[in-house]
């Protein structure tokens, strides 16, 4: 009978892939990786992030393969990830050296540089726009030709490339609290799971990593009140980080590649003694994530701050935020309800029912 069950499972399962597969086709359509890549900008960010791998190949073909499925598409993305040897490791990047294609203060009008607002959902207004539904290829070329053969202003020429931090100011005016450099070699929680207490490096690694709503909700928690007082954006920018790595302790690095990457910078307001006195002084969150995703990136760092300094909401509780953030453990842990616990639950049935019988 054993023998029977398994096999009678076996061939369920087999028909139910087979039957995931037709979902997937049953229409007679498809979507060519390359239209996912083209115009699926945000989802392809968020699924790299979340499986900390930067390829916007593969995180299309994830969620192709996915069926559009966030979760899923990370799950796939994270799983090939594992697979893949790690050949060399990267050398310290500064985000000063990146070619920036949005820059914005919320903190101060004018900054040094100027403020580049670049593209951005955020002064679009939230209606449909009906007119996408018969959108078709000689539309989209030619809103292309027409944004590209616009006459540029002349701010289009600013430089773009080594622009100054928005916080290296403040640091200059002794505004922002500063700490003693940390040159340990960060830890890798790809390759070592997490044990508690955590430091910064796994802290910052956990978050980046993390499903953006959670983040995000964990983020508009902190500003609520549950670890952190409302915070002011010191800096957002986005564009594309170059990547050098080192081959055999070589004194000049090679060029590899650049990943688009956010950035943030968080201004939170902190009282610090000084000489026996209450001072107001400002402490730095931060975020970064792969591709732009900026809402992540700041509430991340918020998250990121109220961690660094503790306190006694769940918000400063590390195992209860870096446990909670990541998708696949969250995913895996819910999923699995749906897995046969049919021996668990009839115990538990069991003892009810002789409680039952007891009490009449």
């Amino acid at each position: 009978m054993a023998y029977v069950a398994v096999r009678g499972g076996a061939e369920a399962i087999q028909a139910s892939l087979e039957h995931l597969e037709y979902e997937r086709v049953k229409y007679g359509q498809h979507i060519a990786l390359d239209t996912i890549q083209a115009t699926m900008r945000g989802f392809i960010d968020q699924v790299m992030s979340e499986s900390s791998l930067y390829s916007e190949r593969l995180a299309a073909l994830a969620m192709k393969q996915s069926e559009g499925n966030q979760e899923e598409a990370v799950f796939l993305l994270r799983a090939h990830r594992s697979t893949l040897p790690r050949l060399y490791y990267s050398t310290v990047t500064d985000p000063r050296d990146m070619f920036v294609i949005r820059r914005i203060s919320s903190s101060f009008k004018d900054i040094p540089g100027g403020q580049l607002l670049g593209a951005t959902h955020d002064y679009f207004h939230r209606l449909l726009n009906f007119d996408l539904i018969d959108e078709c290829e000689a539309d989209v070329q030619a809103k292309k030709v027409q944004f590209e053969q616009k006459d540029k202003p002349e701010t289009s020429n600013l430089m773009l490339e080594n622009l100054p931090k928005v916080m290296d100011y403040l640091r200059s005016e002794g505004l922002i609290r500063t700490y003693p450099n940390n040159d340990t070699e960060p830890s890798d929680v790809t390759k070592q799971a997490i044990s508690f207490p955590t430091n910064r490096s796994q802290r910052l690694q956990t978050l980046t990593r993390g499903q953006t709503g959670t983040v995000t909700s964990l983020g508009y928690a902190g500003i609520r009140g549950y670890g952190a007082s409302h915070p002011n954006v010191g800096e957002v920018r986005v564009g594309y980080q170059p990547i050098h790595v080192a081959i055999d302790d070589e004194e000049d690095p090679y060029f590899i590649g650049e990943i688009k990457l956010t950035e943030v910078e968080s201004f939170i307001p902190m009282n610090v003694d000084d000489e026996q006195q209450q001072v107001l002084e400002f402490d730095v969150g931060y975020g970064a994530c792969f591709g732009q995703n900026e809402t992540k990136a700041i509430a991340m760092s918020i998250v990121e701050h109220a961690l660094e300094t503790g306190g006694n909401t769940a918000l400063h509780d590390e195992e209860f935020v870096l446990l909670h953030v990541d998708i696949i453990e969250s995913t895996g842990f819910i999923s699995h309800l749906k897995m046969p616990h049919y021996v668990t639950f009839q115990s538990k049935l069991e003892q009810m029912r002789a409680i039952k019988r007891e009490v009449k």
